[in-house]
């Protein structure tokens, strides 16, 4: 029996567009690919909607497709507009909130020897 790896097709261009629609109200998420060092999710936001504020263990990258997204890191606001790519360090407090419809990647890079 074989188990099918998470996330999308190998060997196949895809639109991101078509992986993910954003919901009237709600948010959407999709994992394109897991492993052991980490994952890339595909998230889609309708205004208003976001990620409450909570903290990870691993450093994570947002990767801002559509829409304008404030990101509250620490403390700190940053605007996230297309094209931008914010980091957001392990073990610090971090929330998203879409100021319209947006979509974004999240790219969590786990730490596969955090002792070295």
């Amino acid at each position: 029996m074989s188990v099918k790896p998470a996330g999308i097709a190998a060997a196949e261009a895809l639109p991101l567009e078509d992986l993910i629609k954003p919901t009237i109200g709600g948010i959407a998420s999709r994992v394109l690919a897991k492993t052991s060092g980490g994952s890339v999710t595909l998230f889609a936001f309708d205004v208003g909607e976001g990620l409450s504020e909570h903290t990870a263990p691993f450093d994570a990258l947002v990767i801002v497709l559509e829409g304008l997204l404030s990101l509250t890191i620490g403390g700190t606001m940053v605007a996230a507009r297309p094209g931008t790519i914010v980091r957001m360090s392990a073990n610090v407090p971090h929330a998203v909130e879409a100021n319209e419809p947006a979509r974004m990647l999240l790219v969590m890079l786990r730490d596969s020897n955090p002792a070295a």
